[in-house]
């Protein structure tokens, strides 16, 4: 329920509310903190919307069908129709069970003036798979109880086919559910194993004891505008969300958006990181070296094993990086233990690189003293001449990659006046669980 979506990897970083909590946290909302039924459908619908666009691009992603049913959960689908309209997408809404309630006219009123299309089941393909790129699950939430009627029993199943085995061999859907998979219980999940598998899910106000079940690879979090009164009474730990751009719990899906973003932009080397060490001697030294690769592991580059980099490393195996991107006005710092990746990793990206960067490899005594750029020039003809038969080129022992493991994110955005943004990440063990910690730095 918030236009700002955060995503949701490691599912013991946030609270999760059961379904009693959940419907206390609407009453409060709609009650005392003077929330209308109508402002909270617009800003979970606008949350699904922005999740989806953040994820799926409308270029490959584009023909949509909304899934509404007669509740709030479907009229979170139908707002989240008509926001996807004006993201560029191309909706259609099948509502087989309408309410005369005016909130719920007004919303199919909306879509119609937009000519967006209302499919009756009767009217949808038997294969959704040739005829949509998205299904949004909006048919129950939180509220629902006892087994699904038609027909949205068949439309449930319609969802969970589309993981069926039998149809690999063609692209499926991906599916959106909105706030709970329909047809799981609120609490424990998908009971039967044999529900709809979400490729997203768009947790509102927090995500609901279920969501710890989800193991699709895309958990977002609808909840920017929750008031303190309720984060205090319910005692959730939720992500911040600062500024106008979506911060994720997990740092690794920050840095990537960040990465994404500079790629975007067309900055020249947006992969270009500092690289800071120190030997035994205490004494620090930076350069600039190339990202070339991340994961949940950490951050991979590639480099001479007898460089001065490398004897800091082989001294004291920690160190830093920095990337900055200047037309962006935004900065990472990682910190953490480094060591070398395997032999295999190293063989595989040597072998990827241009003929003529493997012989420089070979050529380059990284960080000794030559006598002049002509000893280089010579060596390098000599080993052109070498392997001008095209025949493979053979990594040199002295080459390979290390990795980075983060122990620390810094994330810098900056704002007006210098108040800039920082935001660090730090890893936590709870419940035997590692998970990061999130903290406001003052600029």
């Amino acid at each position: 329920m918030a236009s700002i979506p955060k995503i949701v990897k490691n599912p013991e970083s946030i609270s999760y509310l059961n379904q009693r909590e959940a419907a206390e946290v609407d009453e409060i909302l709609m009650g005392p903190l003077g929330f209308s039924v109508d402002q909270l459908m617009e800003l979970a619908g606008l949350s699904v919307a922005t999740s989806i666009a953040e994820v799926y691009k409308s270029g490959e992603y584009n023909r949509v069908l909304a899934i509404c049913g007669p509740g709030n959960n479907g009229g979170d689908g139908l707002v989240a129709a008509r926001h996807l309209y004006h993201f560029g997408y191309k909706p259609f809404v099948c509502y087989p069970k309408r309410t005369p309630n005016p909130l719920y006219s007004g919303l199919v009123t909306q879509l119609e003036s937009l000519s967006i299309p209302f499919l009756s089941v009767e009217d949808l393909p038997v294969d959704l798979s040739s005829s949509f790129d998205i299904l949004v699950d909006a048919m129950f939430g939180f509220s629902f109880h006892g087994t699904p009627r038609p027909p949205f029993d068949d439309m449930i199943q319609s969802l969970v086919a589309l993981r069926n085995p039998d149809q690999k061999h063609q692209k499926s859907p991906v599916i959106v559910s909105v706030d709970i998979p329909s047809g799981w219980h609120v609490e424990e999940g998908d009971i039967s194993g044999e529900g709809i598998q979400p490729d997203m899910l768009v947790s509102l106000t927090a995500p609901k004891l279920c969501a710890k079940k989800f193991s699709g690879p895309h958990h977002f979090l609808g909840g920017r505008f929750v008031p303190p009164p309720i984060v205090d009474k319910f005692k959730l730990n939720l992500p911040a969300y600062p500024g106008t751009s979506m911060l994720r719990p997990n740092p690794f899906d920050q840095f990537q958006k960040w990465f994404d973003d500079a790629v975007a932009a067309g900055l020249k080397e947006p992969n270009a990181m500092a690289l800071s060490t120190t030997g035994k001697d205490g004494k620090p030294s930076s350069r600039m070296v190339l990202l070339k690769g991340v994961d949940k592991d950490g951050f991979v580059w590639y480099t001479n094993y007898e460089s001065q980099k490398a004897h800091q490393i082989s001294e004291n195996p920690n160190a830093a990086l920095l990337f900055y991107w200047d037309a962006l006005n935004r900065q990472v710092r990682v910190e953490g233990p480094v060591q070398k990746v395997s032999e295999e990793e190293s063989e595989q990206y040597f072998h990827s690189r241009p003929r003529g960067s493997q012989i420089g490899a070979i050529v380059s005594k990284q960080s000794t003293v030559i006598p002049g750029r002509q000893f280089l020039h010579q060596q390098q003809e000599e080993l052109e001449e070498k392997y001008s038969d095209g025949s493979s080129i053979p990594k040199p022992k002295f080459w390979g990659g290390y990795r980075l493991k983060p122990e620390l994110f810094e994330f810098w955005q900056g704002q007006p006046s210098r108040l800039h943004d920082r935001l660090r990440y730090s890893p936590v063990e709870t419940d035997g669980t590692t998970v990061w910690k999130i903290e406001r730095l003052s600029p």
